[in-house]
């Protein structure tokens, strides 16, 4: 084996040493609250073979995420590409498995029996599968994640089909209501992907996403490949069916604006870690991250005369490599402050509270 290389299972307890587990029986969750995240890890093994000299290596995709998000609003989730923004979400829903951490769903108890927070980590495949109508995903690609040789009646209708015991008019009555509901023609239910525009087809997927009344829906950066024109028509439309049917959002994007509009609480991500979570406005007008500065300095204001006024914040060098993250902060390496301070190389700082409602993980926070 080559010196100074880790095996996978060293690494692997390096990672998930500097984790605080955390017992689901001991967990509080406010009673407000949708979604509770607590250190939430996942690692990935990549590299070796039978072929390769070369050991295994841990890529560190999330590294300790937490978060609740609150009954009937949205958090949105933002970060560069890589940053492990969609990662959390696929191990929230439980598409992948998490290597580590608590995700806690609250189900609605029929009847006035109140509702109950499930740990969707540890629950077992008759729970997961019941879990599975609470809890829904509207994906990035429309037509990607539609089968093309399926008309979006049977797309829609599946899920009925599989967690409900609907007969077949049933489904075709409640497929027709969904159409209608993001802004279709029932008619259109005997179309097939391909004959719908991209915004048309995002709106197949939330319909799809909405079929067997969920409480939770994720978001996975649904509007990134759309017109700007069609984008403000599909947030619009999330937004009117937030209200209506009392959703709880995580929205996953690039675009800050997009982010701004309909998030009320935005969690930064970088490298597999939340540095900064706080009420929107608050985050974009005072942020006190260093990596939340940069991200709100890249974004161009539409205003000319206040963008000439703006002084570009210029982030050195390359996001380090999740399989060898750095040592203490990890994004001292290119922070104006981190770089020169030995806490900051050391020292791994705790998302803390810093304002009322507003956490930062970082030694030096922009207070």
């Amino acid at each position: 084996m080559l010196s100074g290389w880790e095996t996978a299972s060293q690494k692997r307890r390096r990672f998930e040493s500097s984790m605080t587990q955390t017992d689901s029986a001991t967990l509080t969750v406010d009673t407000d609250t949708t979604l509770s995240v607590r250190n939430l890890v996942k690692n990935f093994e990549v590299g070796g073979g039978i072929l390769s000299s070369r050991p295994r290596g841990i890529v560190s995709a999330v590294a300790g995420v937490s978060f609740d998000i609150p009954r009937g609003t949205t958090l949105g989730l933002v970060g560069e590409s890589g940053c492990g923004k969609s990662t959390t979400a696929r191990c929230i829903l439980r598409l992948i498995e998490p290597t580590s951490g608590n995700v806690l769903l609250r189900r609605e108890l029929e009847g006035d029996a109140g509702s109950e927070m499930i740990d969707i980590t540890t629950a077992d495949r008759n729970t997961l599968r019941n879990l599975r109508r609470e809890m829904q995903i509207v994906f990035q690609d429309p037509y990607a994640s539609l089968n093309p040789r399926m008309r979006i009646g049977d797309a829609i209708g599946e899920q009925l089909a599989v967690h409900t015991d609907m007969t077949r008019e049933q489904q075709r009555r409640r497929v027709g209501e969904l159409l209608e509901m993001v802004g279709l023609n029932p008619r259109y239910a005997r179309r097939f992907p391909h004959e719908f525009s991209g915004g048309q087809r995002q709106r197949v997927g939330v319909a799809r996403a909405l079929s067997l009344h969920p409480s939770f829906v994720v978001c996975d950066e649904p509007v990134s490949a759309l017109d700007v024109s069609i984008q403000a028509q599909v947030l619009n439309l999330l937004r009117e069916l937030q209200e209506d049917l009392g959703l709880t959002y995580l929205f996953i994007a690039h675009d800050l604006a997009v982010v701004r509009h309909i998030s009320e609480r935005i969690a930064v991500m970088y490298l597999g870690k939340v540095v900064e979570i706080g009420e929107s406005e608050q985050l974009f007008t005072q942020p006190l991250h260093h990596y939340t500065n940069a991200l709100l300095s890249a974004a161009p204001l539409p205003d000319p005369v206040l963008e000439r006024q703006r002084t570009r914040i210029l982030l050195e060098g390359e996001v380090p490599s999740p399989i060898n993250p750095p040592s203490g902060c990890r994004f001292h390496p290119r922070c104006p402050v981190g770089r020169t301070e030995e806490i900051c190389r050391n020292e791994e700082p705790l998302l803390k509270q810093e304002r009322p409602g507003h956490m930062a993980a970082c030694h030096f926070p922009l207070v």
